[in-house]
């Protein structure tokens, strides 16, 4: 049994990070239908950008669109660290992603994010539930995001 528990949860792992990847690949090809398609309707996302929480998988849409117009051209993108644990029901992956690009006005720029996500099955079928993307901040009274930070 404990074989076949194994088995599953490699499985499960290896449909998590595919479901990962191809996030990614929605995200440098600017493509938000890509990037939401594994999510659940009703997905909490704590992103980069105000409110502190928003909901739905429509909003998420909504605001990839809109932060993808920020961009001229591609995404540029790397993942580094990815952990997975899955079990039964429920599971989590952990990472950082580098974002860069040229911005509409010609400014490139670059950054660490760190990314938390939460997983549910549902039917046999691996969805978001929850997606956290954050920056650290210095703590020293300025508060301002720690942007030059390396993993």
């Amino acid at each position: 049994m404990k074989a076949a528990q194994s088995k599953e949860r490699t499985n499960d792992e290896g449909q998590i990070q595919a479901i990962i990847e191809d996030y990614a690949e929605g995200l440098k090809n600017k493509e938000p239908d890509r990037c939401v398609a594994h999510y659940a309707d009703d997905v909490v996302h704590f992103d980069l950008a105000p409110p502190l929480e928003n909901r739905g998988k429509e909003t998420a849409r909504k605001n990839l669109t809109e932060w993808f117009k920020t961009f001229r051209g591609p995404i540029e993108l790397e993942m580094k660290g990815l952990k997975i644990s899955a079990g039964a029901d429920t599971a989590f992956a952990y990472f950082f992603n580098h974002i860069g690009g040229t911005n509409t006005n010609g400014e490139k720029n670059a950054h660490w994010v760190r990314v938390t996500v939460g997983f549910e099955k549902t039917d046999g079928k691996w969805l978001v539930i929850h997606e956290h993307v954050s920056v650290p901040f210095y703590m020293d009274g300025s508060f301002k995001a720690a942007l030059d930070l390396k993993p």
